[in-house]
């Protein structure tokens, strides 16, 4: 019974910090779209916000995950990171039905999510 809630309970960490992930997100993208409006940014700044976005949402989850965890925190860190970009293809997926990006740009954006998750582990 005891592994039972052991399991249950390290799902528990993982769903938190990647709803956290969202939220930050979520406020991050706002800031962005406020930014974009106000200063008139060109299309590379716009990436360059989306991939920083990326990065600190992962990077928050990961250190939420490594709070709770308190062992193997780069590892749950790293599994907040990678479920991250899972459900960030699946949102891509339902919303246009269709993977338009190219394998390199998904491989770029993979490692960015693990390893922002993995340093938010390690860091907290």
């Amino acid at each position: 019974m005891d592994k039972k809630a052991g399991k249950e309970t390290k799902i528990l960490w993982v769903l938190k910090a990647l709803l956290l992930s969202y939220v930050v997100t979520g406020a991050l993208l706002l800031l962005l779209a406020l930014l974009l409006y106000r200063l008139q940014l060109d299309e590379q700044a716009v990436s360059a916000g989306i991939v920083a976005v990326y990065i600190a949402a992962t990077l928050i989850g990961g250190l939420a995950a490594g709070k709770m965890a308190r062992s193997r925190r780069f590892l749950w860190g790293l599994a907040t990171g990678i479920l991250y970009f899972v459900l960030l293809i699946l949102i891509t997926l339902g919303v246009y039905r269709t993977l338009d990006g190219s394998g390199i740009h998904m491989a770029t954006t993979f490692v960015l999510c693990a390893g922002g998750g993995m340093v938010g582990g390690m860091i907290s």
